[in-house]
C-alpha cells in the first residue's frame, strides 16, 4: 500500500467552494487523499479524494434507499476510519446532515457512554445511527424505542442505488458538531455549508496560506471541530494529503505522531498543549527514533488553554531532530464559530503577554505595568481576529472595552453557528438577534490580538479577588513532584462563604504519602497565590474530562459535592 502523495507541483484551489461536497468533487481531479493509520501507525487503508468521492456517492444513495430524506440527521462514530470517512460524505452528497458522536474512552465504559449516546441521538433528532462493528450493538441498546429507520454497521445496508442525488444547499446545514461539554452537556451546534467554507477559507488561504506542498498529519478526533474541520476539511478543501493516527495511538505512543509527521514529510499538525506536553514528557521513549521534523512548517496551538512552559520544554526536547520553535501558532475558536475566531502569525513561533496578577485579579486590568517584584502570568498572544469576523472586549452591561480590559468576548462574522439544534432557548442565551455569539469566554485585546483568560463560569471570587482556576492547576503540577499535565482540578464551592477546593490525582496507595502530597500542594498554593485551598486528593484517571480530553471542572465538582471524591475511609485503587 503506498500512501496518498504530496503533489507539491499541483496548482491550489484555496477552498472557495459553496458546498463541501463541491469541494471534494474538485480535489477528486488530484492524486492526493486520506491517508488511515492502526493503533500501531501502520497504514491500513489509503482513499485518495477520487475513490472517497466515488465510494461516498454509491453510500449516499443506498441511504437514500432506506427511506431517509434530505437534512434528516445521521449519528455516526467518529472513529478516525475509512467508514467514517465514505459516511460523512455520503451524508453531504444525500442532503444529510451527519452528527459525529464521540467513542466510549471518556465515558467510563459501556452504561455511562450508551446513556450519552442516547441523549445526543435525541438532542440530534437522529433518523439513523451507524458505528464500526464493535460498536454497533451499543448504539443499537442506546437507539432502543427511538423509531431510528436504521441503526447498527453500514456494512449491513442493502444494496439499493439511488441516482437522483439532490443538488447542493449553500445555505443548508452541513453538520451536527457537538459542543465538548466542558461546562454543561453537549449541545448540537448547527453549521452550515456557507459557515464551514467561509472558515476554510478564512483558516487555509487567509491565515496559514496552505501550499501545494503542504502535507497534514493529525491524531486528533473527529468528532472535535479541531480534529473535524482543522485537519481534515481544511485539507480536503484545499487538496492536501492527511495522514490520519487514530487518537488512541497517539495516547498510547505520542512518539507515533512525530514519526508519521517524520515519515510522511508532515508541515501542517494542530494539537492542544497537553500533546506537545505528553510527547514532551516521553522523549526519552523517541530518542532513538530517527526523526526529521525540519518540514514541520505549522505547530498549531488551539483546543485548551496554551500554556507557554510545556510548550517551550517541547521546543527544546525536539530542537536536535530539526523541530523549529518558530512553527508555533497559536489560535483561539470554538464549535460555535465552525472552528477559528484568531490566528496568530505564521512563521513567527509563540508570543506572549506578561501581565501583573495582582492588578489583573482585582482591577481586571491586564494593562499595569510589571514591576519587579510583582506576581506575574504569561497569556499566549492568540492572534488578531480572521477575515470577515469581529470580535469585541465587553464589560457585565455590553459596553464595549478598550484594549487591555479584561471582560467577556463577544464575536460576530459568516462562520458563527445558524442555532443549538432544537434549542431555541439556548441558542437565544447565546446568540443576539444581530448576530453576536457571547463566547463565555473572558480575555483581553493587546495590540490587536486576542488573548484568552478562561472560561467566564470558572472564574473564582474570592475576597474580591478574580482568581482563574488554571493558574492554581498549573502551579500544582509544576511545583509537586509526580503531578502530571490534568492532575489538578479547581473550583470554588459556598460554604458561608466561597471556598476555594482543589481535587489532585494521586498514583500512591500509601495514605500518608498522600497526605504528604496535599500538605505539599496546600502549602504551595498559600505561598504562591495567597490562598487557603482544600486539597482533596483523589484516585487515578478519576477526574472527568469532556468528550474532546480536556479537563471538566463543572463535572468534578458536580461528583465532589455528590460525595464521590470522600476517599477517607478506604484505599484508593491503582
Amino acid at each position: 500500500m503506498t500512501p496518498t502523495p504530496t503533489a507539491s507541483d499541483r496548482d491550489v484551489r484555496p477552498g472557495d467552494f459553496t458546498t463541501i461536497s463541491e469541494a471534494l468533487d474538485f480535489a477528486a481531479r488530484q492524486t492526493t487523499g486520506v491517508n488511515l493509520y492502526s493503533l500501531r501507525g501502520e497504514l491500513t487503508e489509503v482513499l485518495s479524494y477520487a475513490d472517497l468521492a466515488a465510494q461516498a456517492r454509491g453510500l449516499a444513495g443506498r441511504l437514500l434507499a432506506l427511506g431517509l430524506s434530505p437534512g434528516d440527521r445521521v449519528a455516526l462514530a467518529a472513529e478516525s476510519d475509512g467508514d467514517f470517512l465514505r459516511a460523512f460524505f455520503a451524508c453531504q452528497y444525500a442532503g444529510l446532515v451527519p452528527a459525529p458522536v464521540p467513542l466510549p474512552a471518556p465515558f467510563g465504559g459501556k452504561d455511562g457512554y450508551i446513556a450519552h449516546l442516547r441523549r445526543l441521538l435525541v438532542s440530534a433528532g437522529a433518523r439513523a445511527a451507524f458505528a464500526p462493528g464493535a460498536l454497533s450493538d451499543w448504539f443499537v441498546e442506546a437507539a432502543e424505542g427511538l423509531a431510528l429507520v436504521s441503526t447498527g454497521s453500514l456494512a449491513n445496508l442493502p444494496h439499493a442505488p439511488h441516482d437522483a442525488l439532490p443538488a447542493p444547499d449553500a445555505d443548508g446545514l452541513c453538520y451536527l458538531q457537538f459542543s465538548s461539554g466542558s461546562t454543561r452537556f453537549p449541545l448540537g451546534v448547527a453549521v452550515t455549508q456557507r459557515a464551514l467554507m467561509a472558515n476554510v477559507v478564512a483558516i487555509g488561504r487567509d491565515g496559514l496560506g496552505v501550499r501545494a506542498e503542504d502535507r497534514t498529519v493529525s491524531w486528533l478526533p473527529l468528532y472535535h471541530d479541531m480534529g473535524l474541520v482543522g485537519m481534515l476539511l481544511c485539507s480536503l478543501a484545499f487538496q492536501v494529503s492527511i495522514d490520519l493516527l487514530p487518537t488512541g495511538a497517539f495516547v498510547r505512543r505520542p512518539g507515533l505522531w512525530l514519526e508519521l509527521i517524520s515519515k510522511r514529510g508532515g508541515s501542517i499538525s494542530y494539537a492542544p498543549t497537553f500533546g506537545y506536553d505528553l510527547a514532551a514528557r516521553r522523549v526519552q521513549a523517541v530518542a532513538a527514533m530517527d526523526l526529521d521534523l525540519s518540514t514541520w512548517r505549522i505547530a498549531g496551538l488551539g483546543g485548551d488553554m496554551i500554556r507557554p512552559e510545556p510548550l517551550r520544554a517541547f521546543a527544546e526536547a525536539f530542537a536536535p531532530y530539526g523541530f523549529n520553535s518558530r512553527a508555533y501558532v497559536a489560535s483561539y475558536g470554538m464549535a460555535e464559530a465552525t472552528l477559528a475566531l484568531t490566528l496568530a502569525p505564521v512563521g513567527v513561533g509563540l508570543r506572549t503577554d506578561t501581565v501583573d496578577v495582582d492588578r489583573l485579579e482585582r482591577l481586571a486590568e491586564a494593562a499595569a505595568p510589571v514591576a519587579a517584584t510583582a506576581r506575574t502570568r504569561e497569556f499566549a498572544l492568540c492572534g488578531a481576529v480572521l477575515s470577515g469576523h469581529r470580535l469585541e472586549v465587553r464589560d457585565a452591561a455590553g459596553a464595549v472595552l478598550p484594549e487591555r480590559s479584561v471582560g467577556r468576548l463577544f464575536a460576530s462574522g459568516p462562520s458563527l453557528m445558524k442555532a443549538y439544534f432544537g434549542e431555541p432557548q439556548e441558542t437565544a442565551k447565546a446568540l443576539s438577534p444581530d448576530g453576536w455569539l457571547d463566547t463565555g469566554d473572558l480575555g483581553y485585546m493587546a495590540d490587536g490580538e486576542a488573548v484568552i483568560t478562561g472560561r467566564a463560569k470558572d472564574l473564582i471570587i474570592v475576597n474580591g479577588r478574580n482568581v482563574w482556576p488554571q493558574d492554581l492547576e498549573w502551579t500544582a503540577e509544576q511545583g509537586v513532584a509526580g503531578l502530571r499535565s490534568g492532575d489538578v482540578a479547581v473550583f470554588s464551592v459556598e460554604r458561608g462563604e466561597e471556598s476555594v477546593v482543589a481535587l489532585v490525582q494521586c498514583r500512591t496507595r500509601d495514605r500518608a504519602a498522600r497526605a504528604a502530597l496535599g500538605k505539599e500542594v496546600e502549602n504551595l498554593l498559600r505561598a504562591k497565590h495567597g490562598l487557603d485551598v482544600l486539597v482533596t486528593p483523589t484516585p487515578p484517571h478519576s477526574l472527568p474530562q469532556t468528550s474532546s480530553g480536556k479537563l471538566s471542572r463543572t463535572k468534578a465538582k458536580d461528583l465532589y459535592l455528590a460525595g464521590a471524591f470522600d476517599i477517607s475511609d478506604r484505599p484508593l485503587t491503582a
